[in-house]
């Protein structure tokens, strides 16, 4: 099984055991986007398309759409609209420009509503228009012109003073004045050839007479993001953060979940795996108190990140598996006639395997549970045993925690002996056919205890 499929299996897992969690962060998330929506009222958006004619490169149109929303237009649509509660900075945000095919200069404004929203559009086309205008014609500031309408009223100026010198020449009565007449009605044709050829080279000429192809349409609906998608995205958003905050927290967990690692941890040898039938995953210990209840009702008091049970044989099969551990007991430790079972606090599926186990001894040895707090653990010292066995379940206790409970069987004069992992699986059929212990039996053998904080 490759890393994908194991990271699409544990999210599935997150969503089967965390479902209620997971709603109540969505229903949360859903909140937070409505009132997100609330806090910012919904804006209206409208567009106004400007036609530019002639011939354009793109870097001249990129240009264009800088002049739309430069400050002039945008001061000057400012001016017109006289909106007292929009300030010409908060104006210019709420504009853009952007060329389209066809020469065409798109313009949308944005506003509270759509009547502001569409009326903004129209002026802004109107007077980037206006500017362009001016632009072309050398007037964009209405100051005095300049360039090639200066050269034009020089080329007029010039025509009506060779008109007066050409009247106030002698007319043909002798050969010098029909020689000036003729020079001077030259130069007037030159002057007006290279007009005619500049005015068909003026580049303004053609581009001139921008156009605003009809008002804009006013809008009929929200501006992004509206309300139903601020909600959709507050949701979605909560899910997303609570689902990568679970594989965050399973990506650091420090808890043992192999055999190698358990035994390194305690330094002892695994005596063997046993089932204990079970059909809900393990859950917290026990606890009072509104915390504990918001956790029952969270779904946060069942483990997520243990594998779903595997179905198990019958009966007779796991008592197979605890009758091995026993005969391995009595192979490392055949003088032994007393042995400490040592569960850590809160493993509710150590604690039935420890009576299970004891149960299956049969006495040979006697077996003592005893829970110990991960906390501060405490066991009883050395009396009659002659030595302890963990018990424990995988992805429990951490490396540190099971090095206390180590060090705690030390100083009661325990020597850990070995180390039983106790799985939970699916439950098989029912009780085979044969002899088994009675439940009397069982309560017998099993002597639990609570090592809390003194010497037993």
């Amino acid at each position: 099984m490759n890393d994908d499929t194991l990271r699409l299996v544990t999210i599935g897992r997150i969503l089967r055991r965390r479902w209620r969690l997971l709603a109540v962060l969505t229903v949360l998330g859903a909140l937070v986007g409505y009132g997100t929506s609330v806090v910012f009222p919904p804006r209206y958006t409208a567009a106004a398309s400007v036609l530019l004619p002639g011939q354009w490169e793109e870097r001249e149109l990129l240009t264009q759409v800088d002049v739309a929303t430069s400050s002039a237009v945008v001061d000057r649509t400012a001016d017109e609209l006289g909106w007292t509660d929009v300030s010409g900075e908060e104006l210019r945000e709420r504009v853009s420009a952007e060329a389209a095919d066809g020469n065409i200069i798109t313009i949308s404004g944005t506003s509270d509503t759509p009547r502001h929203a569409q009326r903004l559009a129209d002026t802004m086309a109107r007077q980037f228009v206006k500017f362009s205008a001016r632009l072309a014609g050398g007037d964009a500031d209405a100051q005095p012109a300049n360039g090639p309408e200066a050269l034009r009223q020089k080329v007029a100026e010039t025509n009506r003073r060779i008109t007066e010198l050409a009247n106030s020449a002698d007319p043909g009565r002798t050969v010098e004045s029909v020689q000036a007449r003729t020079a001077l009605e030259k130069l007037r044709t030159s002057l007006e050839e290279a007009m005619t050829k500049l005015d068909q080279a003026d580049p303004a000429n053609e581009k001139a007479g921008m156009v605003v192809m009809g008002p804009a349409a006013r809008p009929t609906s929200e501006a992004p993001p509206t309300r139903v998608q601020l909600v959709a995205a507050g949701a979605l958003l909560f899910l997303l953060l609570a689902v990568v905050g679970h594989l965050a927290a399973a990506r650091v967990n420090r808890r043992l979940r192999t055999e190698e690692e358990i035994t390194a941890a305690l330094g002892s040898v695994l005596l063997g795996t046993v089932d204990v039938p079970g059909e809900r995953p393990a859950r917290r210990p026990r606890e009072r108190g509104a915390r504990a209840l918001a956790r029952r009702l969270l779904g946060t008091d069942v483990r997520w990140d243990l594998p779903a049970p595997q179905r198990s044989g019958d009966e007779a099969g796991r008592r197979v598996r605890y009758r091995r551990v026993c005969a391995r007991l009595r192979d490392r430790l055949p003088t032994a006639r007393r042995l400490l079972l040592v569960v850590p606090d809160g493993d509710e599926i150590a604690v039935r395997a420890a009576g299970q186990l004891a149960a299956e001894a049969k006495g040979d040895p006697l077996l003592r549970v005893v829970e110990v707090a991960v906390d501060r653990p405490m066991v009883p010292d050395a009396d009659l045993e002659s030595g302890a066995v963990v018990v424990l379940s995988p992805g429990s206790r951490t490396a540190e925690e099971l090095a206390g409970i180590n060090e705690a069987c030390a100083d009661g004069g325990h020597e850990v002996v070995g180390v039983v992992v106790a799985g939970a699986v699916r439950g098989g059929p029912a009780r085979a056919a044969g002899p088994g212990p009675a439940d009397d039996a069982t309560v017998a053998l099993t002597v639990r205890h609570h090592a809390t904080g003194g010497s037993a």
